[in-house]
């Protein structure tokens, strides 16, 4: 059985970086359903699916046409 300490580094070690991952999901542009499916990994597989997307799914992100120094417009 893990106590209190424990529990919290777990939480910590795969919540974090799964939050992370998933506010840059969000924030992104993605072709088809690229974001809905990294959103579904990340969610349900904290870890691997944070590790998952830092290796593969950063690089299927659409590149912004806005000017340098501005952002996109939000949708």
């Amino acid at each position: 059985m893990i106590g209190l300490p424990e529990f919290l580094f777990m939480l910590l070690l795969a919540g974090l970086p799964g939050l992370v991952a998933l506010y840059d999901i969000l924030r992104s542009e993605f072709t088809g359903n690229n974001k809905l499916i990294w959103s579904v990994v990340v969610v349900l597989l904290p870890l691997a699916g944070t590790l998952f997307y830092l290796l593969i799914g950063r690089r299927q992100k659409v590149a912004s046409t806005a000017p340098p120094g501005q952002t996109a417009p939000h949708r």
